[in-house]
This record gives structure tokens, C-alpha cells and sequence, in this order.
């Protein structure tokens, strides 16, 4: 499945993914990404051109991010400036020269970016899992052709993130870019929000003409980890990075645990641009590595397969001597027995028990189509 811009829909190509993609006027690719940068909340105006000048200095970023009105949890904590940042931000691109992207909500927050002429807005991921607001925010935009950034939603549905896309789309915006900052999750650590990787991949394979810019300030919710998750997200071929920094991170009003300095942003860029894969050899080198890890995934489904055949053996044994399904004593011996297995094996104890509870999962799903089937025979 593809994006089709000027359609509205997601139709079948089989097209190869380009490797730079446009958003409005900028472009990126994992090369070279296109930087998005600045504060999470545009405090003061000496804090906003404090950091526009640090950037504009560095040379690298091509798009000014600060938040204008903050979606908070709780009331009483930081929401924004509001209405009043908007004129700082005119000030920052008329004297510093950085065009600006601010956060949209509703069609308020859309009339009051186009009034000052925003640059691009984004809606964030608070938004873009309810449709009724995203809606809303389409028809507001409708006909302004504003370049518009899609946050993923809050909780990992793919269907909210494409359906967002799709609905500004068809009311005639085609300069789209889709923002992956992760996903809530109990499991999230060490990371604020779980990057689900997957789904970025899934996203570009349904549309592989839309950008994809990584937010690792918000996967992380660590500065000490932002530099880490940009580097993953380069590796995967994300199109961008939206990373926010801050002149005093520590003093910031909102998000401070993860905003980076406008230098420490600099040194990030030069090691991504170092580390970045340019000649063929090292290729062929990741290539090959890439073939072994085919090897080890097919060799891991024959033996899911195998495992299942086993499930569905002791699932017969169950409904004919009328045994339980769920044996709670042998779930948990099992979960011990596999994370002891994955310390003495050196791997994250927490990963292997993730992974063994998807497995139970769906084993018992197995053996609960035996049981209804083996009613349904009786009933008959």
C-alpha cells in the first residue's frame, strides 16, 4: 500500500522508497536530515532568540520548533505562552531568518498559525488520536497549503497515524511529514515513550513517499539518551530529526529532563554525519550480516511453528480429558525459567519475558479455538 497525494486514499504500488523526500521547501534523508529544532515551550522572547541565534549559528537546522500552547495532563502545570509567543517567533524569523513550526489543536490554534504566517504547523500526539480533532484541524487548514507534521498517537494504532495523514490529505494538503516520538507503554523503560520501531516501518511501506522525521527528545525523555535514539533512527533511514533544545535545559518550564543545548545539538549532528554509511564495502559488510539475520529469523518461525504444533497437541489432551486451559503455577515457572535463561545468556531479561508472554498469548488463543470448537460439537 502507498500514499497518493492528490487522492485521498492508500493504493497499491510497488515502488521502491525514495531516499530524499520533501517536506515544503526542506528535504532529508538519513545522509543528510532535515533538523528540526528548538524549545519545547517558547518561554520569553530572549529565550527564543537566544536559541534561534545559537542554531542559526550551527548551520544545521532548517526549521524552528517551540511550543505555543502545551497540552498538559494536569492543571496548574505550564501551558504555553499562548497567543502572545506567536509575535516572538515573527520577531526570531525576521531578524535570525529561521522559518517556524508551531503545534495546532483545534481550528483556533489554525486560524491564529495562519494569521502569522507560520511556516508549518504539527499536531501532536494528543491530537492525532482523536479524529473528531483532527478533522477539525483539516478543515481549518483547508486550502492554505501549510506544510503539516503528524505526531504519532499516544498508544501504537497505525490506523489513527495513517488515518490523520489521509484526512489532511483529502482536504488538499499534500505537504505531509509523519513525526514518530514513540508510544505509551508499562514497558517503556529506559526510554519516556517506547519507540516501537516496527511501526515506522510499517508506516513507510503503506506510504513510502511520506517523510519520516524521529523525535528522539520525547522517546527519550532523557537527554542523556537523545543522542542514542537519533542514531537508531539514522540507521533505520528516518528522513529528519525534531530535537528539542534549550540554551538552560535545566531551567526550562516544561520537558527539561530532555531538552539538549543548542552545542551539545551540534556535536550530535557531526557524529550522526560520521557515522553515517558512505562506501560500498562497509555495505557489503552489513549486507552480509543482514543475510545471517535472515538465516536466524526463519529458523525462529520453524521453530514458533514447531512450538505451536506442540500447543495444539496439548490442546486436544486438554478438551479430552477436560483439563483447564490456563495453569497459572506453569506460566509463572516458565516466565522464571526464561528469565533466568536470558541473564545467564546476557540478554535483557525484560525483552525475553516480553517476548515469551506475546508467545502464551496467543498459544492460549490456540488452544481456546480447540475448546469452542469441541463445544460447538457437543452442542450439535
Amino acid at each position: 500500500m502507498a500514499f497518493r497525494a492528490g487522492t485521498g486514499t492508500f493504493e497499491t504500488m510497488n515502488l521502491p522508497a525514495p531516499q530524499l523526500r520533501t517536506f515544503g521547501s526542506w528535504s532529508g534523508s538519513s545522509q543528510s536530515p532535515l533538523v528540526i529544532a528548538g524549545p519545547c515551550s517558547a518561554e520569553s522572547l530572549d529565550q527564543v532568540m537566544q536559541t534561534a541565534k545559537a542554531l542559526k549559528a550551527g548551520g544545521q537546522t532548517q526549521l524552528f520548533r517551540a511550543g505555543v500552547w502545551k497540552p498538559r495532563t494536569r492543571p496548574g502545570q505550564f501551558e504555553g505562552i499562548g497567543y502572545d509567543a506567536l509575535g516572538w517567533l515573527q520577531q526570531m524569523r525576521a531578524e535570525v531568518g529561521l522559518p517556524f513550526v508551531i503545534e495546532v489543536a483545534n481550528a483556533a490554534h489554525v486560524e491564529k498559525a495562519l494569521a502569522v504566517k507560520a511556516d508549518a504547523v504539527w499536531i501532536g500526539a494528543r491530537t492525532t488520536v482523536n479524529p473528531f480533532y483532527v478533522q477539525e484541524i483539516a478543515e481549518a487548514l483547508r486550502g492554505s497549503h501549510v506544510p503539516v507534521l503528524v505526531k504519532n498517537p499516544i498508544h501504537a494504532d497505525l490506523g489513527l497515524w495513517l488515518g490523520a495523514l489521509e484526512r489532511l490529505e483529502k482536504v488538499g494538503s499534500t505537504e505531509l511529514a509523519a513525526v514518530h516520538r514513540g508510544f505509551f507503554s508499562s514497558h517503556a523503560a529506559p526510554y519516556r515513550n517506547e519507540p516501537k520501531w516496527e511501526l515506522s516501518f510499517e508506516l513507510r511501506r503503506q506510504a513510502p513517499n511520506i517523510p519520516i522525521i524521529c523525535d528522539p527528545s520525547h522517546i527519550a525523555g532523557n537527554r542523556a539518551l537523545v543522542e542514542q535514539v537519533a542514531q537508531v533512527a539514522m540507521d533505520i533511514q528516518m528522513d529528519g530529526l525534531m530535537i528539542e533544545v534549550h540554551p538552560t535545559p535545566d531551567e526550562a518550564l516544561s520537558d527539561a529532563a530532555q531538552q539538549i543545548t543548542p552545542e551539545r545539538l551540534r556535536v550530535l549532528l557531526q557524529i550522526l554525519a560520521a557515522n553515517a554509511p558512505r562506501n560500498s564495502a562497509l555495505q557489503e559488510v552489513i549486507d552480509a550480516e543482514r543475510l545471517k539475520l535472515d538465516e536466524v529469523d526463519r529458523a525462529m518461525v520453524d521453530l514458533l511453528r514447531q512450538r505451536m504444533d506442540i500447543v495444539e497437541a496439548l490442546g486436544h489432551l486438554k478438551v479430552q480429558h477436560g483439563v483447564g486451559i490456563f495453569q497459572m503455577d506453569r506460566w509463572f515457572d516458565l516466565l522464571q525459567q526464561r528469565g533466568e535463561q536470558a541473564e545467564t545468556l546476557h540478554l535483557n531479561r525484560a525483552f525475553v519475558e516480553e517476548l515469551f508472554q506475546t508467545v502464551h498469548k496467543y498459544s492460549v488463543e490456540q488452544q481456546l479455538r480447540l475448546y469452542d470448537a469441541s463445544r460447538k460439537n457437543r452442542e450439535e
